[in-house]
């Protein structure tokens, strides 16, 4: 490339998103080879592979395949790549990685935990006494619940669901007589095959009892009794017990991924709940997109290969357990607390006391929370005092997560944990308040939960609205609404995250508590645009998508290129999830070719190429991967030493900037500003837990220098949260709010 800013966008360079995200899933996996990481750390990280995969393959991979079906010389991305040459590529990454993956379980974390006192055997290694423990589990708590489904030659397959684990059988007659013509003149077939799902009601880990110690070291004697089994491989063993005449010749474990990228009838406003179970319903019953299994059987692979319509490339092989999310419960284990890294404390926000009401203490000034750093707990009190103080009149919400699984982690919660959040807002509408929630329906996996949490605030009386037609509605925006000194007083609350409690123990997110006037007005205007029928409304402080957020991105994009030419400063950080929208991407290479400094810190998919001579060479990108999931988005714009601020619930992504309703909002408190700033630059001094995309399209894992201090930008703001937990916050108010509604006289 010649020194000469080459400004033909034909030319503008691209990674392919799907393979951005491959690369991404393997950056997670880098973390659990890590070897200086404690061993159940690096099974998590592990693990989360898995998970990843399970849901890549469901709906990225579903939907390239779709697009090769309708158009197999189809571009569907910046790149050129088509759908085939992407599955392609897809498929070879994926296989190194999970092959990478297993051979760390087998070779260093299975063996290590062993060593230290937690034993997975097989059943090559099980003993008499364990035998007979397990001859009579297995009768006892296992047999009685399983359900053998054959395998018949010209008929349908049996129903499997998606991501299930499940037991595949080849058998054979035990005698000949079995093979005996039957009545009609057939005769048994001299080989069968056999399905058994494994039901979740039964826990996959079965833990042995201490038969053989003999020893009074209690060390000793702790350590042999963590010995565990797996369910699968109880149920291959005395698989006979479900086939009487048959013996097992073949066997082997596998699980299938479903196509899940199912969109519902948006014009179907009359039954809109109906639609979407049906989406549920016909996304368990939907194309195989991938298979993963054990070794065991080359036949069976071949049979289910075939009746799934899988090609090899779609098959997965591995070296050990299907589903390793399973193990994370070890975790748990108190004696096996030097396997883990210690418990990162959340700390309280010092902004919030206990015997100041919330409203006093926003009314005094704007705060910001950083989570999992600071405690969830303002931001269900906000919704528990809105409930109980007499003086709250309405409060409005927009829930897209509010509780249950934890996504990319494997933890589910059980049916009877209901979101505080949800569980306010029902006490809220029971004290008689006026209570809104928009419930978008369309959040992917999370739709039945949805549904579910919408019924029950229905029973309460809290107006539920089901999201936008053709539109997700993945903002977050609360606002409650307080009669004072005779008026009403707005309060609002926004954030880059959910309304989960569990998962703000896990994603790293920032949320917002104000009452500005610019501010609240604005969500007054949002939120009668997502219940009622408004034309977009101008506004002083919010940008919302799909109507104007994209347009604001590029605006202030631009306006860095004229501060530039005019020899302003010109600079740009950002952080945010994903990378991938691409006219904000070609936004930014102009911005570098005008001599912008740019440092993104985007954790999972991005699309554009840094440091591309006359290009993006004044463009650096990092993604972190550690503790915590990033998950905030934050936006600086230095506006030639005029800096501005914005938080968001949205990624530089198409779908988050004309596809689902997202909120911008600006940061205009001086201390709080200072702060994000802190924030972004201590980001882009990690050399620890960041890696940096080069011009290739390869990601590095960064180091310390020689003469560089390790800075671990997660430690850093747990460091921070800690320290301000100890600056005292505001003065403790004269009168204390109301827990519950005054007693009737």
């Amino acid at each position: 490339m010649s020194d000469e800013v080459n400004t033909n966008e034909d030319f503008f360079p691209y990674i392919a998103r799907d393979l951005s995200w491959v690369d991404f899933n393997e950056r997670v996996m880098k973390e659990g080879l890590r070897q200086q990481t404690p061993l159940l750390e690096r099974l998590r990280f592990l693990s989360i592979v898995s998970t990843n995969f399970d849901e890549f393959f469901m709906v990225r991979v579903a939907a390239l395949k779709r697009l090769l079906k309708k158009d197999p010389g189809s571009a569907i991305d910046p790149s050129g790549l088509t759908p085939e040459q992407q599955l392609k590529e897809i498929s070879a990454k994926v296989h190194s990685i999970i092959n990478r993956q297993y051979e760390c379980l087998r070779k260093e974390i299975f063996p290590g935990l062993a060593k230290n006192g937690l034993s997975l055997l097989h059943p090559d290694s099980w003993t008499v006494p364990q035998l007979d423990f397990l001859d009579a589990f297995f009768v006892g708590q296992i047999y009685p619940v399983l359900t053998p489904l054959r395998l018949e030659e010209g008929k349908q397959m049996p129903f499997i669901e998606s991501r299930s684990l499940n037991a595949a059988f080849l058998l054979e007659p035990e005698n000949s007589e079995l093979s005996a013509a039957a009545d009609d003149g057939s005769e048994t077939p001299k080989e069968l095959k056999v399905i058994v799902p494994l039901p979740g009601v039964l826990n996959r880990l079965i833990w042995l009892p201490d038969y053989e110690s003999e020893s009074n070291d209690q060390e000793t004697d702790e350590k042999k009794a963590l010995q565990f089994v797996l369910l699968e491989e109880v149920i291959v063993t005395w698989g006979t017990y479900l086939f009487p005449g048959y013996r097992v010749k073949e066997s082997m474990m596998f699980k299938i991924n479903r196509d899940a990228d199912f969109s519902v009838d948006e014009q179907r406003d009359e039954d809109y709940i109906e639609a979407m179970v049906q989406v549920l319903e016909n996304r368990e019953r939907a194309e195989v997109i991938r298979m993963v299994y054990s070794r065991g059987s080359s036949s069976l692979r071949d049979e289910l290969a075939q009746r799934y319509s899988l090609a090899e490339d779609c098959l997965y092989e591995v070296d050990g357990p299907i589903n390793p999310a399973d193990f994370i419960e070890l975790t748990n284990i108190a004696s096996l607390e030097a396997l883990t890294e210690k418990p990162w404390k959340v700390h309280k926000s010092a902004d919030f006391n206990e015997g100041t009401p919330i409203w006093d203490r926003i009314s005094q000034g704007d705060v910001m929370l950083h989570m999992p750093y600071q405690s969830f707990d303002p931001v269900v009190r906000f919704f528990q005092e809105a409930a109980a103080d007499p003086q709250v009149i309405s409060i409005r919400t927009a829930l897209y997560r509010t509780g249950g699984a934890i996504p990319g982690i494997g933890l589910h919660s059980s049916s009877s944990a209901f979101s505080p959040v949800v569980r306010a807002l029902e006490q809220a509408a029971l004290n008689g308040k006026h209570v809104t929630a928009v419930v978008e329906l369309k959040a992917r996996f999370d739709e039945e939960r949805n549904i579910s949490w919408a019924n029950r605030l229905e029973k309460a009386g809290v107006i539920v609205v089901y999201g936008l037609s053709n539109l997700k509605v993945h903002s977050k925006i609360s606002m409650v609404l307080r009669r004072e000194n005779d008026r009403i007083k707005r309060y609002v609350h926004l954030s880059t995250g959910n309304y989960n409690d569990r998962t703000a123990k896990y994603y790293e997110d920032l949320c917002l508590f104000t009452c500005r006037e610019d501010i609240t007005y604005d969500a007054g205007l949002i939120f009668n645009m997502l219940t009622g029928y408004s034309a977009v409304q101008r506004m002083n402080s919010l940008s919302i998508a799909p109507a104007g957020l994209k347009r604001k991105f590029l605006e202030l994009i631009e306006r860095e290129i004229s501060r530039a030419k005019h020899n302003y400063p010109a600079k740009i950080m950002a952080k945010m999830n994903s990378l991938t929208d691409i006219d904000i991407t070609r936004a930014l290479y102009k911005a570098s070719q005008a001599g912008v400094k740019i440092s993104l810190c985007v954790r999972g998919i991005c699309t554009l190429v840094p440091g591309v001579k006359g290009v993006s060479e004044n463009i650096r990108v990092i993604s972190v991967i550690d503790h915590y999931l990033e998950h905030s988005r934050i936006y600086y714009f230095s506006n030639g030493g005029a800096d501005e601020l914005y938080l968001a619930s949205a990624d530089w992504m198409l779908r988050n900037l004309e596809k689902r309703v997202e909120i911008l909002f600006p940061v205009q408190d001086e201390k709080l500003r200072a702060d994000l700033i802190d924030i972004l630059n201590d980001y882009f001094k990690d050399n620890c837990q960041a890696s940096l995309l080069d011009s290739e399209g390869k990601w590095t894992l960064l180091t310390p220098g020689e003469k560089e201090k390790p800075f671990r930008v997660q430690k850093e703001m747990l460091s921070r949260a800690a320290r301000d937990s100890d600056i005292p916050g505001p003065a403790k108010m004269e009168y204390t709010v109301r827990r519950s509604p005054p007693a009737e006289k």
